[in-house]
């Protein structure tokens, strides 16, 4: 992906005295009081701050934060306890500018944080007057919220159009590199792990991966969908029967290529959604009509784990069973150990499957690990992401 990386304009000694405006993804968790209880995004975002510091930039950081409603500030929209730990964490004070689209004052060496980008009229819908606003306080525009890249909004898209240089960031630049290598030139065989609730939720992701990748690994509801494909019975579990001509024709298409997409042939099973329930490990062709499937079965789980390390490259995005629940986390466990032991290039994303690598501890096993959410599940549809698109642009001329 050819777009100009901030590291090369640092390392090129164009950085120094240069005003340089850097949309982080600053969007941390808080209580009730105001105080940040999970800052993994903000030490993310400071090692491209302190590069853009040290090569002698005048910087201006700024994020959303929640779900301000624009043109109206909040005391609780306010990004000060961010820079308060930002500040802490840096060992330097740092000052938030309110009002900031009229004009900053930042001298080299200096760094500002400015007010919850959400607040500006116009953000969302990415008004062309706010981005040349922007545009116009810098020299260098930094990209560096991966979180955001799906969104073509006025502090993410408009002022990489106006800015006299658009960039990638450190953080920005690693997800796509890692995406480029998981999916635009993968090592083979690519397999894809898409688990979650629904099938109609990741439908579209499903029809794309199967047109590229070896094998499509599905878990969690979706599974029962594909089972219920298949011919079997699934009991009371969660499935969508409308959707079986769907799941039908992605595991045709996955046939035709030489592909599959292995169907569960064990499960573990309870009579209710509960941690303490009774766990039952069945054959797939043994689900009784008040079963409900909660996990695949070890047998399943040991095939796919033997898959998975002759894998050349992992692409992983949800849990296979309900791994909250002891009695219901092997499946998971199995897999994630699996991927951890593989020699594959893996690259996860996703609110529960992050939750699934902290919880077996294999963060450092994990080739790449996507902070992305929506902007993650938007790459694997196949989608462009609007931040990728202009930075492209801006770096073709």
């Amino acid at each position: 992906m050819q777009v100009i990386r901030f590291s090369d304009l640092v390392s090129q000694g164009q950085v120094a005295g240069k005003r340089v405006f850097i949309r982080a993804d600053l969007n941390v968790p808080q209580d009730d009081a105001g105080h940040i209880t999970e800052d993994t995004r903000i030490r993310a975002s400071i090692p491209c701050i302190e590069m853009a510091l040290k090569a002698g930039a005048a910087v201006m950081v700024t994020s959303h934060l929640g779900r301000p409603t624009e043109g109206e500030f909040k005391p609780e929209d306010s990004l000060a306890p961010v820079a308060r730990r930002m500040g802490e964490l840096m060992g330097r004070e740092i000052a938030v500018i309110a009002h900031w689209t009229e004009g900053v004052t930042v001298a080299p060496g200096e760094l500002v944080m400015l007010e919850n980008c959400r607040v500006n009229q116009g953000e969302k819908k990415n008004s062309e007057e706010l981005a040349r606003k922007m545009a116009a306080l810098c020299d260098i525009f930094v990209h560096d919220a991966f979180g955001t890249a799906h969104r073509a909004e006025a502090s993410t898209y408009g002022i990489a159009q106006f800015a006299p240089v658009a960039c990638a960031g450190p953080l920005l630049a690693a997800e796509m590199d890692a995406i480029s290598k998981a999916l635009l030139a993968p090592a083979r065989p690519l397999v894809a792990i898409v688990a979650g609730s629904k099938v109609s939720t990741k439908l579209t992701i499903l029809k794309s991966l199967a047109a590229n990748v070896d094998q499509l690994i599905v878990g969690g509801g979706i599974a029962n969908t594909f089972m219920l494909a298949a011919g079997l019975k699934i009991g009371k579990s969660l499935a969508e029967p409308d959707l079986l001509a769907e799941a039908t024709a992605v595991i045709e298409a996955m046939k035709a290529r030489g592909a599959a997409v292995p169907i569960p042939t064990d499960v573990v099973t309870a009579k209710t959604f509960a941690a303490d329930a009774p766990a039952s490990i069945k054959a797939a062709t043994d689900v009784a009509d008040d079963d409900l499937i909660l996990d695949i079965g070890p047998h399943t789980a040991q095939a796919l784990a033997e898959q998975l390390k002759k894998a050349g490259t992992i692409v992983w995005n949800g849990p296979v069973g309900v791994f909250e629940f002891a009695s219901f986390e092997n499946g998971t466990k199995v897999i994630a150990e699996a991927i951890a032991q593989s020699s594959a290039f893996s690259i996860a994303g996703g609110g529960d499957t992050l939750a699934a690598i902290a919880k077996y501890g294999i963060e450092k096993q994990i080739g790449y690990i996507s902070t992305g959410g929506g902007a993650f599940l938007e790459v694997l549809e196949g989608k462009t992401l609007p931040a990728f698109e202009i930075l492209q642009k801006r770096a073709a001329g």
